[in-house]
């Protein structure tokens, strides 16, 4: 173990877990799916898991889903602006190219960057979401290295029922929501759901003084979706359906003085159909068709050379069948995906790849004792993959369980890395990850406490090389090249319990995420971060406290930009009036403190939102 901090400082850090526990302990009886690709109670789990439920996201008032997520343990955010510019997800220090985002099973993301549209996931649309830590490429192929989100839409059930929000805060942000639900019941029961949201907001300037793309000028976005969920029980054990999102969004950034309106404009689309059949008692099968978009254009200058457009698709076909011998599963899968690329730039990176994958995955349950396996391989033109993972699970009493695990990852190199002109290598091979961790355990059903250590190793990391081992004069800027190594290590600890009546809560993330090959930490990465939360609640009225706070970080990979660390409070309340009108306040950042994200880049500062719900149960 190379994780350079002091004993003091760990047994501070465990003492501070242990007596402000992480409130949001997830349920006993919870259901995840992320984590084995199948529906799986939360207790028979052995990777490192979290739910964020639709109570904790209507009580949250986030005004994103990157300020929601930001206050999980294990994930920093950076973002150059407010909540409509560019966002970058780190789970456990690990890029934002090195994580999969999945929405209802259909994997999202840009092909040319290799990661999420962040700003463009609307959070008014979501119903719940499913972290899980750690490497997952064995189960979901290419750059699953930190982790994998999956976001889950609203799903109808029961009665019809109507829920709907309108809210208004700080920067003019309105924000409005309304959702159609149900069930039909019955042999063939038909179940729907129909949600459409829209955001607004004046925003805020996204640069400060320094930055030569300053503009003191306020920086909005505009946010549209609509989404949808249908199933229809054809027969017992039969089921299809159908499911999409669609996600405008139009934001403003800045781009030096100008009084041109300097624009971006992103349109996320995700859509599947899938099958499920029980052709034999003891076999689920999956067939699900899927596809996933990626719009992009920007509004640089008046110029015509200042307009740009970047479009992504993804296609995949999937073939899951779930053996089930006796309480055991084995799981076989294939899967086929094609990616699509078209832009109004380089010719270079108009072209499709394809991926075809094959995987197997074992889950067991012994007494005391769970044990998973899992293989994969991954075939596409960056060459053949292998990856796998085992993990154990030993529960020592009732309460109390411990974990440990080993992982395999790689991350595809992108198209901008493998195909873009004067910078991408067609000969760059995909970076790799050997991950090992061990974990403990406890829930009593009133105190959760819950330490994690990972260790993950990468290596064939694919960075910005000058000079160019290969170039010619083309590539004065460097290129990108598999040249670099990093190791990225930590504790995570959290934990939940509950004293005279409040809720505390707590997540702390002590860790070392370095670049092996510098020394130097990685970009935007802390050593350690973490938030404290404290409900109480009198009748129908609930009130809350957040802290969540960073450490330093540095803004470039020598280390000589430092971003100071922060603190910011955080105020809530919400009051229900009757079974069906609820209303919430949120104050975010009372102190108005002023911090970095991003070298120059401005965060908000004080904001206050408030919001009527209605049918929300």
């Amino acid at each position: 173990m190379t994780l350079r901090i002091s004993r003091p400082a760990t047994l501070t850090s465990l003492a501070f877990a242990m007596a402000a526990c992480y409130a949001h302990a997830e349920p006993i009886d919870a259901v995840v799916v992320t984590a084995t690709r199948t529906p799986q109670p939360l207790a028979n789990v052995i990777s490192d898991t979290i739910t964020i439920g639709p109570e904790q996201i209507a009580a949250s008032g986030a005004g994103s889903i990157v300020d929601l997520l930001q206050r999980q343990r294990g994930i920093e955010i950076a973002r150059n602006g407010g909540a409509g510019t560019a966002s970058s997800v780190y789970i456990r220090g690990a890029n934002g190219n090195q994580n999969i985002v999945l929405v209802d099973g259909v994997r999202i993301g840009s092909s040319t960057t290799g990661a999420a549209n962040w700003s463009a996931i609307p959070l008014t649309a979501i119903d719940h979401i499913e972290i899980v830590y750690g490497p997952l490429s064995s189960l979901y192929g290419a750059d699953a290295i930190g982790g994998v989100i999956q976001i889950f839409t609203k799903k109808g059930k029961g009665a019809p029922e109507v829920t709907a929000f309108a809210g208004y805060g700080s920067d003019k942000t309105r924000e409005a929501d309304a959702t159609l639900s149900g069930a039909t019941g019955g042999e063939h029961s038909f179940s729907y759901a129909i949600s459409a949201g829209k955001e607004k907001s004046d925003g805020f300037s996204a640069t400060r003084p320094g930055l030569s793309s300053y503009n003191p000028d306020r920086d909005g976005y505009d946010k549209e979706n609509v989404s949808g969920q249908f199933s229809l029980q054809v027969a017992p054990g039969y089921e299809a359906g159908a499911l999409f999102l669609h996600s405008k969004l139009e934001s403003q950034y800045d781009n030096g003085a100008s009084a041109y309106d300097v624009r971006s404009k992103a349109e996320l689309e995700s859509a599947a159909v899938y099958g499920k059949a029980k052709f034999v008692p003891n076999v689920d099968t999956l067939l699900q068709y899927s596809e996933s978009k990626d719009k992009g254009q920007n509004w640089g200058s008046a110029a015509a050379s200042g307009y740009s457009r970047i479009d992504t698709k993804q296609t995949d076909i999937t073939l899951q069948n779930d053996v089930r011998i006796g309480a055991d599963v084995l799981q076989l899968l294939y899967d086929h995906r094609k990616e699509e690329v078209s832009t109004n730039g380089s010719e270079a990176l108009n072209r499709d790849r394809t991926t075809n994958s094959w995987a197997a995955s074992y889950n067991a349950r012994r007494g005391a004792n769970l044990l998973n396996a899992s293989i994969r391989r991954d075939n596409a033109v960056y060459g053949s993959k292998n990856t796998g993972s085992i993990g154990y699970g030993y529960d020592i009493s009732a309460q109390l369980r411990a974990t440990a695990s080993y992982g395999t990852s790689f991350r595809a190199p992108t198209y901008n890395e493998l195909y873009y002109p004067s910078y991408g290598n067609v000969n760059n091979k995909p970076e790799q990850g050997k991950n090992a961790e061990v974990g403990l355990r406890w829930d009593d059903g009133v105190n959760a406490l819950s330490a994690s250590y990972f260790h993950n190793q990468l290596t064939n990391l694919l960075v910005n090389t000058t000079p160019c081992p290969f170039g010619t004069a083309g590539y004065a800027f460097g290129c990108a090249y598999n040249v670099n190594k990093a190791l990225l290590e930590g504790v995570t600890i959290a934990g939940a319990t509950k004293v005279a009546g409040i809720d505390l809560a707590a997540n702390l993330d002590l860790q070392d995420p370095k670049d092996d090959t510098s020394g130097k930490r990685l970009q935007r990465r802390a050593k350690k971060h973490g938030n404290v939360t404290a409900d109480y609640s009198i009748g129908a009225l609930k009130t809350g406290v957040e802290l969540e706070f960073s450490g330093d970080r540095y803004d470039d990979a020598a280390n000589k930009v430092r971003l100071g660390g922060y603190g910011l409070v955080n105020l809530y309340a919400t009051y229900t009036f009757t079974k069906d009108w609820s209303a919430l306040v949120r104050w975010n950042n009372i102190g108005d403190k002023q911090y970095d994200l991003a070298r120059l880049y401005a965060t908000p500062g004080s904001k206050v939102f408030a919001g009527i719900r209605y049918g929300y149960k």
